[in-house]
């Protein structure tokens, strides 16, 4: 595009837009542009305002755009037309609202308002801007990209095409993009700032909370995101920052402190900058202090990154006036790092107090509480130290004990600079201030305090402080103090500094001489303390470093080795006896090999078990442990490994020197990793636990035979604990678990076994850490399936040693982990046991330890499936796990109770591997007992699923079940009875409810866990008791139980799943004893039970046993049935209708079994009780249950019996008005046909098969029957309908709903059975029969009617069969009923044949044949008739002549020769005079219908036909009594016409004259069809017959119709709809014939001289002749013009009028064209107009001043249209002349009367001088015209003035402005008008001057 281009695009206007004009697509928010364009503006209107409406209810500030953006006038407002003031407004309002509606902007009112202001004020145009600073906030959203769509953007120097590839796609705007111009865009970005103070102007509220979210979201991001901060970003952002530094507005202010924040990060400013600034955030913190710590936070962030001076001490005294500074300032110290702020203000403050200012005091209250509240870090306290000199600092003395390093830093500092008296006097009075404690006191030798003494500088002040320290510390007074506050000290002095590490040394050295002395326990925790603070400076050591490093770690390793060779522990059982303490018997300094012999230690336990030691054992041996591990750590590599490797000898020398101690020592390392206890407080890693393990195998490879034997023997810990190792997630520990065993395997041991076979796959173990476990289970396989002795010792020795009290729960934890692949009975008997230690309770068994509980865990892991034998064989294995069962407490959150544990034991192996019966009864009565007893959730799952998952004997629960040494359950209900009368005669005994009997509790839980129990053998063993506890349950005291209910519900359920399962089993006998299931004792629970849950259950329970013993079910049927028919059938709830349904289900098709399959007593009883209860069933339930209950019976056989038995009770019920009746039958009708819907359409046809022979075998009236059934026995008909319990009028009423409902149910099928529908048709044929009878027995009785509408519905069922018969059966059937012999039989069958010709289209070509044969059935029924024929009989002959037209329609085309006879005999019928009327006019349709169809064959019948059809045409009382017969005639009269028009010329004057004359008898008719038919046969008429024909026909016509004027104005129609057919050679051919016609017609007028009654007639006339001329051309319209011209001056004046009369309607049609002949007019019009003006008459008539008034309008409306359609200057001068006067004079023209003169003076003559003023032209005449039109203004008359004053109106609108020249003339003549004395002249003046 070029710069030029570019310009003028700028300069377009939006208005300018062509797509404003276009509208196949408009701009939507929310709908699419195409279907938007399809809307009108009302309903974006309405759209906008229902927005504005519901905005309004969110914020009332939107109200005042109602009137404006939103009023009724903004409908008609187009902004593009108007002025820049009105649009400025505009697009002020526009922005205003945007901007307030931005907080909303995601709601879909908002959306409805912006659709409006797109549509109407094109808002995507004007104010593009605006609208998308609305939208910009929710960039990231799809309604943005909406809006987005809306702009044009396109063109590249728009400011928004960077946003235009996001308009296709329609994909938000990403935050990266949005942030990346934001910074690259300046212009954006100001943007974007302006949008903010914009809002804050037009609102101040929390609305905007999203505007400063956008606003802060969007500006730091970009500021963080550029490369660079200009100086242009600064100087753009500055302005807003100072804003929002000033505003009120919270969160502007926190956007603000943000911004600031983030330009004081990336760009160092100048100082003026950064000063102001901090003014300004000072200022907003003092005057607005909602946001202190934000504000404190962007100011100490501000001082941070800007160059340190850069801020003046303006923003300190801002600063201090703010209440909560110092508060703020410590909550922030507390988290975050204050001291810029706090840099930046102490030296101000102090300089402000110290100077003396006038704000001292509120400075000095700042500065105090600082130092007293906020913590003065790092440097931070020398600084204020500097600050604060010594000679004025005592005022914050009190402070410096906060800062006692800094304080002491500064004056050590200070004391090299005094040299003044003065200044030592001051500082010396300082230091006394603090000289309060024994660290202060001056000691006699040095003058000084002893803390200063031992900081001294001389070495001989220092020596002397410690022996001083030495005094103290011997004395023995506050030795503990001492120590304690000694370690303190030392604590204190963890430093790089050498003063620093030269006093620990020191002070840690004072704690080692004086650790001896102290008692054990106080040795061994000082011991603790003095070895933590050499540990740390120890581990830092290890490391090489410089020289100073290496002298302070040799250091460090002399005290180390004093404190190795200072500890000690007295526990003599511990380490067993010693010769002296602190040496080692027979240790020599070649460590280790020469270790004593003979003379080792084997007193005191076996391990060294921390879980049982006591507190300072403990802690002596977590020492040894740290101190190993620290000597291991250094003596592995660096200059002091020599040190350490010294040290570690003397460790083992002192403390370990016997071998057997020593791997005591190192078995605790090498198992202590899985201690949880931690007793020793020591974490002992892999590292740690490898070095050991390697220290191990390097001290056994050095050992002698004796020696290793003893360590490898039975009770030494180091094979255990080495193969605790060997199961390590550590590789390396397993390999050096190994090694270690690999150097003890030379020596004879009792594990040699199992660590031969170890050794041999050390390779795996060492890959695999659960290898350990696998090669264990095969070794335990091989020793029991083997005869090794010593492998099989060796085993039972491993799992001897877990048995050792003595061995850690931890060590035994981890060896059982690893056998855990060995289990057996032997395996589980040397574990019992520790199981029994483990369960030992009492009140001082302390709390076992976690890995004791893990022990516990792997121990009961051991009761499996292989060692289940041992609970039958020992009885102490029983008792423990019973114990263990019984044992809840869970002691460790992550390790399960102990009865969890053994409830997870218990699986389906573990239980079947018992074998015993007894142990297995025992252990379910423990179960449960705890189901009973316990209360946890936890306990009762796990029952559960132990239970569910077992294999159980139901015998073992029927005896848990019922009381002992008792029978379980009386066999029948007489026993039963029995048995509770006797037990209600004894007392209570024992301790259950009932005297022994198992509590209800334990009985309810014991069925809970039987619900979901699947693996129960012999299920039906349970049957007994469970029978019995149900009688239990009826007991009166049973009734007590709060959940009885529950639990007969839980026993009926049981039930049902004993016989489920025994359903299963019946294929192989019966297993289960019908005498022990007692039906009648379910019975009774439902009807003593009264919720609907134990209902639901027995019926299952029953249908389920009628499978099992149906013949036992059915003695109970009845009442099962009638419960659920009173109660479970008025339940609504699914569970209830599922009941039912499988009730149904089960128990009736077993009991079909039994009985017949054909309805009986009690299948039609239960269908009565489901029909009985249906009224109070819920509405959708009714249909599912009785298409379940006919499903379940067999529709076939009772789906009949349902609908019978539902249309007998429709039919009893009386209640209810007679609306709501018909609403009750039409609601169960389709109730009715809805369930017969969901059986097979061959069940269902079967169903109306047996309902039609039900009716017929019920007698036609009560009283019948009673004569019938007398001394006969009672019928099926009886059980359904029984005609002594049911009057007539319901019997009729029930036939009436059988009838019904079958044409209801055929109406909905289409596809059926052809079998059916032919039984069906039989016996509807034989009801219809019936039906028939009866209508004529009881013609003369009160029930006629009743069987006549009987009939009509037994008819309307055979219809809907008809509809469904093929149609091949259904052309036999109905040949076969038209030959019925009762007359409604074959009208019925014809009716059918009806129906389904006017139905189908399509037919095949037999069918077609069979068709036609009816031919000759209907027509014997057309021609059986006569004049005394009966009503119905005519009937039948229109019913067989219109299914002959219906015939013929459908087949008659291609079958002509078969419908000849069809039309003769219908003519046959016309022909006869006296024929029915009815029967006539069908006999008429049939021949329109086959003389249509025949065409050319009809020929022959036209002499007969068309004379007939012409007669009953003129006899006219017969067609006005019936216009169904006229039309019927009219009809055949036009098909003749239109089919045969070249035949019927001889008949062609009487079909005119008769259509005419049918014309002016129905003119007055309200019947349209017989209108439209009359016009039909004239336009026949008119456009078939040929001209030649016609043309002379109608002259004839005309002489002969003169008398009926009516008939003449159809004939007129007839030749002007004829003439406009005719092409222009016929019209030439005869133009001479039709002109003498027209003159002969023209004269009418002549011959009848009555105006008002000739008018119409002469207007047909000139019509026709009009029709005519405009099919002339010019040459030939020339001479006819003349002819008519020379016509209307000859012979009547009355043709003169005719003739102008027919100028003007030519002038109308011909427009400028007639303006050629005008010109012959303007002479005689002339002459015509000066004649009418004076005395002369030119009609001698009595009517002559009428005509005269005719003739002038008439004349004044032709010279109206010449002068209006002239094109060609067709006024000269000449015939203006002839014209002008005449035309005026007609001004005073008042013939006729005043009333007709004002009418042709307003509608005739004004605009005829109007236009014949446009048509002058001319200046001079207009003048002449104005002038005479002026001159009538002085007329006498003020009717011709006030004709005169409407003239000059019209006159100046026609000229316009060419009226200005004829002004002055004008002015005087209205001026004389003015002073006249008429009110309506004068007031018509002042509009005129106007």
């Amino acid at each position: 595009m070029t710069s030029l281009a570019h310009q003028l695009k700028r300069l377009a206007l939006p208005q300018n837009d062509s797509n404003l004009l276009v509208r196949r697509e408009v701009a939507s928010l929310l709908f699419d542009p195409k279907d938007a364009a399809t809307m009108d503006r009302s309903t974006f209107y309405a759209l906008g305002c229902t927005g504005l409406e519901e905005l309004l209810g969110i914020e009332p500030a939107f109200l005042e755009f109602q009137d404006t953006l939103f009023s009724r006038a903004s409908l008609t407002l187009e902004r593009s037309v108007q002025s820049k003031e009105v649009n400025e407004k505009l697009d002020a309002g526009i922005s205003l609202f945007l901007t307030r509606l931005c907080p909303y902007f995601l709601l879909k009112p908002a959306h409805k308002c912006i659709e409006w202001l797109v549509h109407r004020f094109h808002i995507q145009l004007y104010n593009a801007d605006m609208l998308l600073s609305c939208a910009l906030p929710y960039h990231d959203t799809n309604v943005f990209v909406r809006v987005l769509q809306l702009l044009k953007i396109k063109d590249a120097t728009n400011q928004w095409n960077w946003l235009h590839c996001l308009q296709k796609p329609g994909v938000p705007l990403s935050r990266g993009a949005l942030i990346n111009h934001c910074y690259s865009d300046l212009s954006f970005m100001d943007f974007i700032c302006s949008m903010v103070t914009r809002s804050i102007q037009v609102r101040n509220c929390s609305q905007l909370r999203v505007i400063f979210s956008f606003y802060a979201s969007t500006i730091v991001p970009a500021l963080d995101a550029v490369d660079k901060v200009s100086d242009t970003i600064i100087s753009k952002l500055l302005p807003y920052v100072q804003k929002g530094l000033k505003s009120s507005l919270t969160d502007y202010k926190a956007a603000t402190y943000m911004i600031v924040c983030q330009l004081a990060v990336k760009v160092v400013m100048e100082s003026s900058l950064v000063d102001s600034l901090a003014v300004h955030i000072s200022k907003s913190l003092v005057k607005e202090p909602v946001l202190a710590k934000e504000g404190l936070g962007c100011l100490t962030v501000l001082l941070q990154n800007q160059k340190e001076g850069a801020t003046g001490p303006r923003a300190v005294g801002r600063l201090c006036s703010m209440p909560a500074l110092v508060s703020t300032l410590q909550v922030m110290a507390a988290v975050h790092d204050v001291r810029p702020l706090l840099r930046y203000l102490l030296p101000h403050l102090v300089h402000s107090v110290f100077a003396g200012s006038e704000t001292e005091t509120d400075e000095l209250r700042v500065l105090e509480s600082i130092l007293t509240s906020v913590p003065l870090t790092k440097d931070l306290d020398r600084t204020m130290l500097h600050l604060l000199r010594p000679d004025k600092q005592s005022s914050f003395i009190t402070e410096s004990h906060l800062y006692v390093g800094a304080l002491d830093s500064i004056l050590a500092g200070h004391v090299t600079d005094i040299s003044d008296t003065q200044q030592k006097h001051l500082f010396h009075h300082f230091l006394s201030l603090s000289l309060c404690s024994g660290k202060f006191q001056i000691l006699g030798d040095s003058d000084t305090s002893l803390l200063l003494s031992l900081k001294h500088p001389q070495p001989s002040v220092r020596v002397s402080a410690v022996e001083h320290l030495m005094d103290i510390v011997t004395s023995g007074q506050v030795q503990q103090q001492i120590y304690r506050k000694l370690a303190v000290l030392v604590e204190q002095q963890q430093g790089s500094g050498l003063r620093q590490k030269t006093s620990f040394l020191v002070l840690t050295q004072t704690l080692l001489l004086g650790l001896g002395g102290l008692s054990d326990t106080q040795h061994l925790l000082t011991a603790q303390r003095v070895y933590l603070l050499l540990e740390r400076p120890l581990r830092c050591e290890q490391q090489p470093g410089e020289p100073a490093d290496l002298e302070f770690g040799c250091v460090l390793t002399c005290l180390l080795r004093d404190f190795i060779q200072t500890l000690r522990c007295d526990d003599a059982s511990f380490k067993g006896k010693l010769d002296s303490p602190g040496r080692v018997i027979g240790c020599s300094l070649t460590w280790p090999c020469d270790w004593p012999l003979t003379r080792h230690v084997t007193a005191g336990e076996v391990w060294w078990n921390p879980e049982k030691m006591d507190t300072n054992t403990c802690c002596y041996l977590g020492l040894l442990c740290r101190m190993f591990s620290v000597l291991m750590s250094g003596a592995t590599d660096g200059p002091t490994a020599g040190s350490f490797r010294q040290l570690m000898k003397l460790l083992v020398q002192v403390h370990l020197g016997d071998p057997v101690m020593l791997f005591r020592f190192l078995s605790i390392l090498w198992g202590y990793g899985s201690n949880h206890g931690d007793q020793l407080d020591v974490k002992v890693g892999a590292v740690l636990q490898t070095q050991a393990l390697y220290m191990g195998g390097a001290l056994l490879s050095n050992q002698p035979d004796a020696m290793l034997e003893t360590l490898a023997a039975t009770d030494s810990p180091v094979v255990p604990s080495l193969l605790c190792c060997l199961s390590s997630p550590v590789r390396e520990v397993r390999r050096s678990a190994l090694a270690a065993l690999k150097s003890l395997s030379g020596a004879s041991s009792p594990f040699q076994p199992i660590t031969e076979r170890l050794l041999k796959t050390s390779e795996e173990i060492i890959a695999d850490p659960t290898y350990l476990s696998q090669v264990l289970g095969v070794l335990h396989a091989e020793s029991s399936s083997s005869k090794s002795r010593k492998l099989q010792a060796s085993m039972q020795q491993l799992l001897s040693t877990v048995q050792t009290s003595s061995c850690p729960s931890y060590n035994s934890a981890a060896l059982l982990d690893a056998l855990s692949n060995v289990s057996g009975q032997s395996v589980l008997s040397v574990l019992l046991p520790v199981l029994d230690r483990l369960l030992e309770t009492g009140p001082d068994t302390p709390s076992l330890l976690r890995d004791e509980a893990r022990l516990m865990q792997l121990v009961l892991g051991k009761f499996d499936e292989a060692s289940a034998p041992l609970l039958v064989r020992d009885q102490n294995c029983l008792d423990l796990f019973i114990r263990a069962l019984r044992t809840p407490t869970q002691q460790h959150p992550d390790v399960p109770s102990c009865q969890m544990m053994a409830l997870e034991q218990i699986s389906k192996s573990f239980f079947s591997a018992l074998g015993d019966e007894k142990v297995q009864q025992k252990i379910l009565s423990v179960l449960f007992d705890l189901l009973v007893e316990s209360r946890s959730p936890a306990v009762a799952d796990a029952i559960s699923s132990s239970f569910k998952g077992i294999s159980v004997d139901a015998q073992l629960v029927a005896n848990e079940l019922s009381p002992p040494q008792k029978p379980n359950v009386s066999v029948t209900v007489q026993q039963t009875r029995r048995s509770r009368a006797t037990q209600s005669r004894k007392p209570a005994e024992g301790s259950g409810p009932e005297g022994g009997a198992v509590s209800w509790r334990r009985v309810t839980l014991i069925l809970e866990l039987l619900q979901h129990k699947k693996k129960l053998r012999r299920s039906q063993s349970l049957v007994p008791v469970l029978f019995s506890l149900l009688a239990r349950s009826l007991e009166p005291g049973s009734a007590d139980h709060a959940n009885m209910e529950y639990t007969k519900q839980l026993l009926l359920s049981c039930l049902l799943n004993i016989c489920e399962a025994v359903l299963c089993l019946l294929m192989g006998g019966n297993v289960l004893d019908e005498e022990k299931f007692s039906v009648e004792l379910v019975v009774q629970v439902i009807r003593a039970s009264d919720v609907p849950q134990t209902h639901h259950h027995a019926l299952l329970l029953l249908g389920t046993a009628a499978a099992i013993f149906p013949e036992k079910v059915l003695l109970n049927i009845m009442p099962i049935f009638t419960f659920m028919g009173a109660n479970l059938l008025r339940l609504d709830d699914a569970y209830s209708f599922r009941v039912i349904d499988q009730t149904v289900q089960m128990v009736v098709p077993a009991l079909i079994q039994v009985r017949e399959a054909t309805p009986s007593d009690w299948s039609m009883g239960i269908v009565h009780v489901f029909v009985d209860a249906l009224p109070h069933v819920p509405e959708h339930r009714r249909q599912p249950i009785l298409t379940q209950l006919v499903t379940t019976l067999g529709p076939a056989h009772f789906l009949w019996v349902l609908m019978l038995l539902l249309f007998k009770q429709h039919a009893t019920q009386t209640d209810g008005s007679a609306s709501e009746k018909d609403e009750a039958l039409d609601r169960d009708v389709d109730f009715w046909v809805s369930v017969c819907s969901h059986f097979d359409v061959g069940d269902q046809l079967t169903s109306l098969i047996n309902i039609l022979n039900f009716l017929l075998q019920l007698p036609d009236d009560k009283d019948d029957a009673q004569k019938k059934k007398e001394g006969e026995e009672e019928k099926l008909e009886d059980l359904i309908f029984s005609l002594e319990a049911h009057s007539g009028k319901e019997l009729r009423h029930f036939k009436f709903l059988n009838v019904s409902f079958m044409a209801q149910l055929l109406g909905k099928h289409v596809v059926v059975v052809c079998l059916f529908v032919s039984r069906l048709l039989e016996e509807i044929l034989r009801y219809i029969h019936s039906v028939a009878r009866c209508v004529e027995e009881n013609s003369d009785k009160p029930t006629a009617k009743f069987w006549r509408v009987l009939l009509n519905k037994t008819y309307d069922v055979l219809d809907k069969v008809n509809a469904l018969l093929p149609t091949d059966t259904f052309i036999t059937v109905t040949r076969g009923l038209m030959g019925n012999e009762l007359p409604s039989v074959r009208r019925k069958a014809m009716e059918l044949l009806n129906n389904k010709l006017q139905q189908r289209t399509q037919w095949e070509e037999p069918q077609v044949s069979a068709l036609l044969q009816l031919t000759s059935d209907l027509l014997s029924i057309v021609g059986s008739g006569h004049v005394t024929e009966g009503a119905e009989l005519a009937i039948n002959r229109q019913t067989a002549l219109y299914s002959l037209k219906l015939l013929c329609r459908c087949f008659g085309s291609a079958h002509q020769e078969a419908f000849v006879p069809v039309l003769q005999q219908a003519v046959q019928v016309v022909t006869v005079t006296d024929e029915d009327r009815n029967v006539m006019g069908s006999a008429l349709l049939c021949v329109a219908e086959v003389v249509g169809t025949l065409k050319t064959l009809a020929i022959p019948q036209l002499p007969r036909l068309m004379p007939a059809v012409l007669h009953v045409l003129s006899d006219r009382k017969e067609l006005l009594s019936s216009e169904i017969y006229l039309l019927s005639v009219v009809t055949a009269m036009q098909r003749v016409m239109e089919t045969l028009p070249h035949f019927i010329s001889p008949y062609l004057q009487d079909t005119i004259i008769q259509s005419s004359s049918s014309s002016s008898s129905s003119s007055s008719s309200s019947t349209n069809q017989l209108s439209a038919r009359l016009a039909s046969l004239r336009s026949s008429i008119a456009t078939l017959l040929p001209p030649r024909v016609l043309l002379p026909s109608l002259s004839r016509f005309y002489s002969n119709l003169l008398v009926d004027r009516k008939q003449l104005v159809a004939l007129m129609s007839i030749l002007k709809e004829h003439i406009g057919h005719m092409d222009r050679e016929q019209l030439n051919v005869h133009q001479s014939e039709l002109t003498s016609f027209f003159l002969t017609a023209l004269n009418f007028r002549c011959q009848h001289p009555q105006v008002g009654k000739t008018s119409r007639i002469e207007g047909c006339v000139i019509d026709c002749l009009i029709a005519m001329v405009m099919k002339l051309s010019e040459i030939t319209f020339r001479p006819l013009f003349f002819k008519l011209l020379d016509w209307s001056k000859s012979d009547s004046s009355d043709r003169l009028l005719t003739f102008v009369r027919l100028s003007d309607g030519v002038a109308e049609r011909l427009k400028g064209i007639f303006v050629l002949f005008a010109g012959n007019l303007v002479t005689p019009f002339s002459e015509l107009l000066r004649r009418s003006n004076s005395d002369e008459l030119l009609f001698a008539s009595d009517l002559a001043e009428e005509k005269t008034s005719l003739l002038l309008d008439l004349v004044l409306d032709c010279l109206q249209k010449i002068f209006l359609y002239d094109t060609q200057r067709f006024l000269s001068r000449e015939r203006a002349e002839a014209l002008l006067k005449p035309l005026v004079d007609q001004l005073e023209n008042q013939v006729g009367g005043q009333q007709v003169y004002q009418q042709r003076v307003s509608q005739h003559l004004v605009p005829c001088l109007g236009q014949f003023a446009v048509a002058l032209a001319d200046d001079s005449q207009w003048k002449t015209l104005n002038y005479q039109i002026l001159m009538k203004t002085r007329h006498p008359d003020s009717k011709v003035r006030f004709s005169s004053l409407l003239m000059l109106m019209e006159l100046a609108s026609k000229l316009k402005e060419n009226y200005v020249v004829l002004l002055p003339e004008t002015i005087p003549f209205l001026a004389e008008l003015m002073e006249g004395e008429e009110d309506i002249v004068s007031r018509c003046i002042s509009p005129t001057l106007a």
